[in-house]
């Protein structure tokens, strides 16, 4: 009995490892991959909910998932907003940085319910995501659909590479 004891203790010793390996390596993904568009948002005071209240527990960090893609003629930036409208954000490009700022409201249908689980984040944020090229700016054009944010950058002229010699 005891060595029947002994083995069922090994076996979930090694099931719980092999849950905390794989709990650590979805966490070593998320931040490697989704760091950058890990962004803050911030309450204005006037919305901050009492001490206590169940809405208190609001996260203030959520995931702007994104993608920037190069092409021969664009550098095309999407993020996903989801809950937001194309009037909720503005996008102001300086130097070679992308800023989109904005803000998602959180908009209750009725003041008598109880929330038990709350993951989205509400408030202002900001974020910067840097652009691989010069762009042309005069000619950048911005759509919104079904939640994602699509920003179409043409390239400036062309690359230019010099080699100099050294003397």
């Amino acid at each position: 009995m005891l060595d029947s004891l002994k083995k069922t203790g090994e076996k979930i010793g090694h099931e719980i490892s092999r849950a905390w390996d794989s709990l650590s390596e979805g966490w070593r993904e998320l931040l490697s991959r989704s760091s950058e568009s890990l962004t803050k948002f911030t309450r204005h005071k006037e919305e901050t909910p009492a001490a206590g209240s169940a809405l208190a527990t609001f996260p203030s960090w959520s995931l702007l998932a994104g993608e920037l893609e190069e092409t021969a003629k664009d550098v095309l930036v999407r993020i996903e907003l989801p809950g937001m409208d194309k009037d909720d954000c503005q996008i102001t490009i300086e130097g070679n940085t992308l800023y989109l700022s904005g803000e998602k409201r959180f908009e209750r249908e009725t003041s008598d319910s109880t929330y038990h689980v709350m993951e989205r984040a509400y408030g202002s944020f900001q974020r910067a995501i840097p652009l691989p090229r010069n762009v042309n700016i005069d000619k950048a054009q911005a759509s919104f659909k079904n939640g994602v944010l699509t920003v179409r950058l043409p390239k400036e002229g062309q690359d230019q590479t010099k080699s100099i010699s050294v003397s």
